[in-house]
């Protein structure tokens, strides 16, 4: 790495083989040969046809497919078309998403200036962004866009947003000097530019060291090229719990296919049989069940200021346990404020000034006069830190255009960044007062006076002690600092540079941005959920601490790491010392990647926040990149899983607590439908080993399939939010959906279904009619699934969490208990699903056996679970 910051201009200059004067054209086709153009370059992807046929590698999704190819040849074209429209929308689903997910290098090329300004033999052109070259001699003016990183050879008061690589929104003051110092950090290199970053005031030279992919933000190109997107825990789930479980249903049907064979039923009759119950066993609604319920909790999450991305994401929340989050705007409320000013040998909090104190009045005077920003019902216009001031004159009921108005500027020394000044004169009374405000190292020492609630005093050795402990203390606490002072200056002055010295000591401004109010709630909410919240900024890592500290991220200093020590070790290094760190600041997008990869080899789940360019990386990196909706670039947006319309890190905490709530229903969704299919296979295969009949004839596994799952099972994927969510701590990552205490529930409770299932075949087969008998067996394992749903609602009782609590499981018991009554009472519907009339008792027989497993299971849930 060239460290061009370290060199000065004339050192520069000869390393890039340029001069003052700029490139000719010869020079320039040299340079273009070397470098190229100055544009991001990105890998080849994908067509849209590639990712959709991808989608059709799931183990469980070939099965699928088989399974309704051999329906079609055997004329049961109900259940393929069922098996291919869910096949065809989830891959199309799929395919969406991906497409989406790379439109993040789209977005980084669009921060490209279309146009700059440069010196070419010996003339001032404008020309394309993409013909600029390395050792092209730049001009840059406030509302330029920079167009490729490069070294400050002039600098007039040049002032840059570098939001976008280092997340900060404040403007940087730019030098042109040499830093003679090693490890700077990419936002303390202030003699450069960056490709990316906006002029924001003043103006400068620069000569372009860097273009195209070498740039801070082709580097930023080049690791979002690389990160890769993850899956999800419930997608690795699904997908190694689908194979096992498609391995298992097929050996069992296998098994079933040669028992009928083995007692001399037909061929085709026992394939088709066999078959069938593959089709019903193997849940194909699953995946289609997982989306819709993921989908509708996408609805109520946007409803509380979370729009998601990327469907499957939303179960990845419920599993974080560990947030990367960005400080500006995030965690802060992205606004300047007045915590503190110092007048007359005393510190007064903004909560504690007096409106009839004369020298604090005085001071705020001050800061409204030698001040450019303005605001309104509408905006604020100007510096953050002079906005702030404007907002403490309010306080005061001062308004800045009517002050300005009454003592109106007479002549200024605009704010420079060498002399760390700025100076205004005003007319006040009888008399022209100059106002400076600026750095307290500088001001200080131009100092002579000290201002007194009597009269100006000697500036004493004392005195200065006094003010530079007073200012140390608020510098350590995260403050940002303005010291003003004022002088008499004859009528009609013109001021110079020289009129800055003999000044009188006014007093001290601190400000900072503030923590959102709500901030330190959600941090210990995300701690008591088993949750490590981390801060990473660009921002020093004094304000950082401070506003960790006060939010309770940080306990101790130790916990805080800069950029540069992270450039020192290794990553195994990091990985060892990740957990021990809750602070980084000063830190660039590589830090960012490391810092997630790290959390991520711990075997953690991470959310990462984000808003620049400079965090879109981390964001694809992480488990669940959540992109700021207000403060964010498309670049980060689209590298995101999740956006916040809000900006706030209480928003994440809202939607991990409902990421939880949506896995644990997927979950029960998952139970419900494999322990109602567990019920069919145990009863079909318990009646193929005892040599009894089929209890179910094909159609009816079909309608069973068909009617019983979906609906309750969404139903289940619907349950409200349960408040004791957030009192758990994160699901292990590498925990599978079926564990073994999650089969035991599914087998007992698919065990208690197929009893009173084959309870009811036996009473049917007693009476000797044997479609009477599968009649009452189908019936029954119809209503007890329905039934069922209740119990796979929660782990708890259903009169714990309230009987009534979800609409939705009654509207699909209602609908299907409507259309089983249809099948067993309409003659029409009675011949295609092949069931026999029943009598009174018959349906008494069916529903007591059916509603049985439910009552034993709330049972067992009201004395055992709490």
């Amino acid at each position: 790495m060239n460290e061009f910051y370290k060199k000065n201009v004339a050192e520069v200059l000869t390393k890039l083989n340029t001069s003052e004067d700029g490139l000719n054209d010869t020079e320039v086709e040299k340079k273009r040969a070397e470098y190229g153009f100055n544009e991001l370059k990105e890998g080849k992807r994908k067509s849209a046809i590639q990712v959709f046929f991808e989608q059709f590698k799931d183990f469980l999704v070939l099965i699928l497919i088989g399974a309704a190819i051999i329906s079609m040849l055997f004329n049961n074209v109900e259940s393929a078309v069922v098996i291919i429209v869910v096949i065809i929308i989830n891959a199309l689903l799929g395919t969406i998403q991906h497409i989406k997910a790379e439109q993040s290098l789209s977005s980084l090329k669009a921060l490209s200036a279309p146009s700059s300004k440069v010196l070419r033999n010996g003339k001032k052109i404008e020309l394309p962004s993409r013909e600029v070259v390395v050792g092209d001699i730049l001009f840059l003016e406030a509302g330029d866009y920079v167009s490729a990183d490069g070294r400050i050879i002039e600098n007039f008061s040049l002032q840059v947003n570098e939001s976008s690589l280092t997340g900060e929104s404040e403007s940087v003051l730019k030098i042109s000097d040499t830093i003679n110092k090693d490890d700077v950090a990419l936002g303390d290199r202030i003699n450069m530019v960056f490709s990316g970053s906006f002029v924001t005031y003043g103006r400068a030279v620069i000569v372009v060291t860097a273009i195209g992919m070498s740039t801070e933000i082709g580097k930023i190109a080049a690791l979002l090229e690389s990160a890769k997107e993850k899956k999800t825990p419930l997608q690795v789930s699904l997908d190694a719990f689908g194979k096992k479980l498609a391995i298992v249903i097929l050996v069992i049907c296998a098994l079933i296919f040669g028992l009928n064979i083995f007692r001399g039923n037909p061929l085709i009759e026992s394939f088709m049989f066999a078959v069938s119950l593959a089709v019903a066993a193997i849940p194909e609604a699953l995946s289609s069940i997982v989306t819709i319920v993921l989908a509708l909790g996408t609805q109520k999450m946007a409803q509380e200021n979370a729009i998601v991305r990327r469907l499957h994401a939303v179960e990845s929340l419920g599993s974080v346990s560990v947030i990367c989050s960005d400080k500006t705007g995030t965690l802060t409320q992205n606004k300047m404020t007045v915590k503190k000013v110092h007048v007359d040998s005393k510190v007064v909090d903004f909560d504690q000034l007096t409106k009839d104190d004369p020298l604090e009045k005085r001071l705020i005077l001050m800061s409204l006069l030698c001040n450019d920003a303005i605001t309104t019902n509408e905006k604020e216009l100007g510096d953050p830190t002079e906005v702030a001031l404007v907002n403490l004159g309010a306080f005061y009921d001062l308004d800045e255009l009517e002050v300005r108005k009454s003592y109106p500027r007479l002549s200024e020394l605009p704010f420079d960044s060498d002399r760390k000044m700025m100076s205004t004169v005003h007319k006040i009374g009888d008399q022209s007062i100059m106002i400076t405000k600026g750095a307290l190292d500088v001001l200080l020492k131009r100092c002579v006076k000290i201002l007194k609630t009597t009269e100006p005093e000697e500036l004493k050795e004392k005195h200065k002690k006094d003010i530079e402990n007073i200012n140390r203390d608020f510098s350590t606490s995260g403050l940002r600092v303005l010291a003003f002072a004022c002088k008499d200056v004859e009528d009609g002055k013109e001021l110079n540079l020289e009129d800055e010295k003999d000044l009188t000591f006014a007093g001290l401004i601190a400000m900072m941005d503030p923590p959102r109010e709500e901030s330190a709630k959600a941090v210990a909410d995300c701690i008591s959920a088993g949750i490590k919240p981390v801060m990473i900024t660009g921002d020093h890592k004094i304000t950082a601490s401070a506003i960790a500290k006060q939010i309770g991220i940080l306990k101790s200093e130790s916990e805080a790491m800069e950029g540069y020590e992270l450039d020192k070790i290794s990553d195994e290094q990091l990985k060892e010392k990740v957990e021990q760190v809750s602070v980084y600041a000063r830190v660039s997008p590589e830090h960012k990647i490391r810092i997630v990869r790290a959390w991520q080899e711990k075997g953690n789940v991470v959310a990462m926040t984000g808003d620049g360019v400079n965090d879109a990386p981390a964001l694809k990196q992480s488990d669940i990149g959540v992109a700021m909706g207000i403060t964010g670039t498309e670049v980060a947006k689209d590298a995101a899983a999740m956006v916040l319309t809000d900006d706030n890190f209480s928003t994440i905490v809202k939607s991990i607590a409902n990421g939880r709530s949506i896995y644990a229903n997927i979950k029960n969704s998952i139970k419900f439908l494999l322990s109602g299919n567990t019920a069919g296979i145990i009863s079909v295969l318990y009646a193929s080993l005892v040599a009894l009949p089929n209890p179910f004839a094909p159609v009816h596994l079909l309608f069973i399939n068909l009617l019983t799952d979906s609906l309750p099972a969404i139903a289940i994927g619907l349950e409200p939010h349960n408040e004791h969510v957030m009192k758990e701590r994160p699901r292990n990552i590498s925990e599978p959906i079926l564990n073994k205490a999650f089969g035991i529930e599914v087998l007992v409770e698919g065990f208690l279904i197929a009893v009173c299932t084959l309870t009811a075949f036996y009473l049917g087969l007693r009476t000797g009619n044997i479609a009477l008998a599968s009649t009452m067996a189908f019936s029954t394992l119809c209503l007890a699934r329905l039934f069922h749903g209740f119990n796979c609602r929660a782990k708890e009782s259903i009169f714990r969490i309230g009987v009534f609590s979800n609409k939705y499981s009654w509207f699909a018991f209602g609908i299907g208990v409507i259309f089983l009554v249809l099948v067993l009472e309409i003659p029409f519907l009675m011949n295609i699903f092949e069931v026999e009339p029943l009598t009174s008792n018959e349906y008494y027989t069916i529903f007591g056996l059916s509603v049985l497993p439910l009552l034993l299971v709330q049972a067992y849930k009201l004395l055992f679970v709490k």
